[in-house]
């Protein structure tokens, strides 16, 4: 491992590139990973190939934003665990930042009309970009499968789930977990299925209402969400929209647009619906919970990581549970596309779906082409969903 001058990696070098890689990060997991291995393995050779193919392995074994993990554990292994904190917040806290500022402009009273324009006609394009998020996910997921039958049986009950029941989303991924961990032979440690019962308990009790739902909604998205970033939507929009009525479905389209037009960890999304919640406190809140998981797993645990990533128990609970995400990211799109509301917002989703899975589009560019025509579609009149 390289070092700089002083014998150790400051934690001024890792603030200073972990934040680049959060302001610059554009386009979710992929290129958040591509970034960390340009900057660990080839530019600073601080890490080689296999010591990072090596966290990687362990990070999407893990619940939560695998990309947000990795980032933290690659700021611990080469300067311990006051670079993991500081790396960690370096890559998080500026998407967090963006995500509220463009939350106090979108959810105002009474947004300007281009703002109302540029987040319908984003916000049209979200269910193509879920599909999308599926397509790449499921093409891996299938190719490492054990069981082609059961893998397709766990993807049929995540989509129906993320269709149907969104907010239950996390008991039938953790249900699809379990239950190939017990087809592999892995459940002869009750003690370790019984574990996650003190973990779930409290935040069940959390759900009752006021600060406490926002609470267990950002510890679902934080701590029991597997198979990718885009996995969390199914998991809040039950919640923030039907539940608690936090936000209108429009608004929440807005929410999930805003996070795939940001830099950083798609999570931070969750900032969106804390805000439309409880204001700034309310987003700082949900932002803290919904990512304190991932410092914890990294901070307690990463020294073991190797353990998790050669573990059986792990590989084959994840086998269940991550197709099972795969499928409620699938699933998610049927409700994001029944939220929407104007004629002209399905014509934008059909044009958005055609950049998306035939042309290969980027799904950045693909949403601000998208708000730009919402925009248009504002300025000449067309109507506006509420």
């Amino acid at each position: 491992m390289s070092e700089d001058a002083g014998g150790a990696v400051s934690l001024r070098t890792i603030a200073l590139q972990w934040t680049r890689i959060g302001v610059t990060g554009f386009g979710g997991p992929p290129t958040h990973i591509a970034l960390l291995r340009r900057l660990v393995v080839e530019e600073r050779h601080w890490l080689d190939q296999r010591e990072f193919e090596d966290g990687l392995a362990a990070c999407n074994l893990l619940p939560g934003p695998a990309s947000t993990q990795l980032a933290i554990f690659l700021a611990r292994r080469i300067g311990g665990p006051r670079s993991a904190v500081v790396g960690g917040l370096g890559f998080i806290v500026p998407a967090v930042v963006m995500i509220i500022a463009l939350s106090v402009v979108f959810f105002a009273q009474t947004p300007p009309t281009w703002v109302r324009g540029a987040g319908a006609g984003a916000s049209a394009a979200v269910a193509a970009v879920a599909v999308r998020a599926g397509v790449g996910l499921a093409r891996p997921s299938l190719e490492r499968a054990a069981n082609r039958g059961r893998w397709l049986g766990y993807v049929v009950l995540g989509l129906a789930a993320g269709a149907l029941i969104g907010r239950y989303l996390v008991l039938v991924l953790l249900g699809c977990g379990v239950l190939e961990l017990a087809v592999a032979g892995g459940l002869v440690d009750r003690a370790r299925a019984h574990a996650w019962t003190p973990m779930l308990l409290p935040a069940a009790m959390v759900g009752a209402g006021g600060l406490g739902a926002l609470a267990w909604v950002a510890f679902k998205v934080g701590a029991l969400s597997y198979g990718g970033g885009f996995v969390i939507v199914p998991l809040m929009q039950g919640d923030a929209v039907h539940t608690y009525h936090w936000m209108t479905s429009a608004q929440f389209l807005n929410a999930v647009a805003l996070g795939q037009v940001t830099p950083g960890p798609v999570v931070a999304t969750v900032a969106a619906v804390g805000y439309a919640a409880h204001g700034v406190g309310g987003a700082a809140l949900a932002a803290a919970i919904a990512f304190t998981p991932s410092f914890a797993f990294v901070l307690l645990g990463g020294g073991r990581f190797e353990l998790v990533r050669t573990s059986g128990r792990a590989q084959a609970f994840l086998a269940g549970a991550g197709p099972a995400a795969i499928g409620a990211i699938f699933g998610a799109a049927i409700p994001l596309t029944a939220a929407l509301r104007e004629t002209w917002q399905f014509a934008v989703l059909a044009a958005a779906a055609l950049a998306l899975l035939l042309a290969r589009r980027g799904v950045v560019a693909t949403l601000l082409g998208a708000g730009a025509a919402g925009v248009a579609a504002a300025l000449v009149g067309a109507p506006m969903p509420r």
